[in-house]
């Protein structure tokens, strides 16, 4: 529809580090660093690995725990090398039907949980099941791009 679309994703490897009792900007600031540390090399391999997109923020109901995660290229979705850091993880998310809302613009918490009602209001009013407790923003660009940029917020089907 205009107002948001039906995606199914597949099963895929992602980077991720869950960052614990901060804001939502500044878990994405400290998260993004510890992923961007492990794609540049810091993992078992010394491998440097490309930078994909989206970046994700797992935001769950009354939890101040955040999960950012980088998604892993294809060509190392097979085997990616483990991270030496501690706090950072290889996790499988598993095949979904994922409905996602796109906007534009430089977006910030604020942004991105207006965004995330919005959908929600919407499923709710054309009666599609959808996991309420969390849903996931997703940015795709660099702080860098100024204009065209691109961000998501995706809510997982029942």
């Amino acid at each position: 529809t205009k107002d948001y679309e039906l995606r199914q994703y597949e099963t895929a490897k992602w980077v991720s580090t869950v960052i614990r009792g901060e804001t939502q900007k500044e878990a994405m600031r400290q998260g993004f660093w510890k992923l961007f540390h492990y794609i540049q090399g810091k993992n078992e391999k010394e491998m440097k690995i490309d930078m994909t997109v989206p970046v994700t923020c797992l935001i769950k109901s009354g939890c101040a725990d955040f999960k950012i995660s980088f998604f892993v290229p294809f060509e190392h979705q097979d085997s990616p090398p483990q991270p030496n850091d501690s706090d950072v993880f290889i996790e499988e998310r598993k095949a979904a039907p994922i409905f996602v809302r796109s906007f534009g613009g430089f977006a910030s918490p604020e942004k991105y949980a207006e965004e995330a009602e919005v959908l929600a209001r919407i499923l709710r009013n054309r009666g599609q099941p959808f996991h309420e407790d969390f849903f996931y923003t997703a940015g795709y660009d660099s702080p860098f791009k100024l204009f065209n940029r691109h961000n998501e917020v995706w809510y997982f089907k029942k």
